[in-house]
């Protein structure tokens, strides 16, 4: 593969991360709104404004790379999000523990798949020479503790939902 079409492949990499990582912003943001008063929105939130920093932080990544932005897969992605508020979730009108859970499990979903981002972008893309002021472990390290910070959360939630009194 050549540096042109290696390029564009990577661009395209970076924008569908992009577009998922702002799902992922707005799913942790209303799960924090969903939860606020509780432990588990201090926690959310917590996690909710480091998602927020690390779109930045991508966002900026491209940009050093001069790769041009998809404004239709980010705002596809909010138009995504929104859309997928109005699922069943065994309630008409409230918030349920099976909303509670489904959030938070999602949340560790893309967690996880941030931490496979970077690594890919450190080891396969070599974004790690490219860019040598980036640390990538910093980031990995990051999202491990975002998800150790929700799991115990994420666990409630679950027996909360699937566990019968």
């Amino acid at each position: 593969m050549g540096r042109v079409e290696s390029d564009r492949a990577l661009a395209i990499y970076m924008n569908d991360q992009l577009a998922a990582g702002i799902v992922w912003r707005e799913v942790a943001r209303r799960s924090a709104n969903s939860n606020a008063g509780t432990q588990l929105g201090d926690a959310v939130g917590r996690v909710a404004e480091q998602i927020a920093e690390d779109v930045e932080t991508f966002e900026q990544l491209m940009e050093r790379l001069g790769i041009e932005r998809s404004r239709v897969k980010s705002s596809l992605a909010m138009v995504g999000e929104r859309v997928g508020r109005l699922k069943p979730n065994g309630r008409l009108l409230s918030y349920s523990t099976l909303s509670r859970f489904v959030e938070l499990d999602f949340l560790a979903a893309g967690i996880e798949g941030k931490k496979i981002l970077w690594a890919n972008l450190r080891d396969f893309a070599q974004l790690s020479s490219r860019l040598s002021d980036v640390d990538f472990e910093h980031l990995i390290e990051r999202a491990e503790r975002q998800r150790a910070e929700l799991e115990p959360f994420r666990a409630n939630a679950g027996r909360d939902a699937f566990v019968a009194s």
